[in-house]
């Protein structure tokens, strides 16, 4: 399911699995800076600015001075077109694996999964690495975010 998701996503803009994560990650943050921006999808300052390099290289981001030698990362109005067609590409192939689920069963498989990933926000610790590629305006539409009650548990 997730080299499903993966490649649908990634086809979707045309950018690496790093670049769709950012891509997302900066419709719900824009201006960030190239560091915090590589923390939250997993790569190194090094790695996120060459990241960052190949997205402003096909138009979907723009680098800004930030305060201090900071430089902000905002999309595109293209960058952000591309972030809907990911979330999109990534909704559709969970939504069509679901779909062979009755309600009672889609009701089950949402309060395992919950769980499941409250769990995994104890091994992984940052939300914002977790949920690198989570539509943040569907994740909390029937039902408070497992991640973010976890984090919020512990206080992070």
């Amino acid at each position: 399911m997730a080299d499903l998701v993966t490649d649908d996503t990634t086809r979707a803009a045309g950018v690496s699995a790093s670049g769709a994560a950012a891509l997302v990650v900066l419709s719900a943050s824009p201006g960030l800076s190239v560091t915090e921006l590589g923390r939250r999808v997993g790569l190194s300052q090094p790695a996120a600015a060459r990241m960052v390099d190949s997205l402003q290289a096909a138009d979907l981001v723009n680098r800004r001075p930030g305060p201090g030698r900071e430089v902000s990362v905002q999309p595109t109005s293209a960058g952000r077109h591309a972030a809907s067609l990911l979330l999109t590409a990534r909704g559709e192939p969970l939504g069509e694996l679901v779909s062979v689920l009755d309600e009672g069963e889609q009701d089950t498989l949402a309060d395992l999964l919950a769980k499941l990933l409250t769990r995994l926000y104890t091994r992984v610790g940052s939300s914002e690495l977790l949920c690198r590629l989570c539509d943040r305006a569907s994740c909390t539409a029937s039902a408070p975010c497992p991640v973010g009650k976890a984090e919020r548990e512990q206080g992070r």
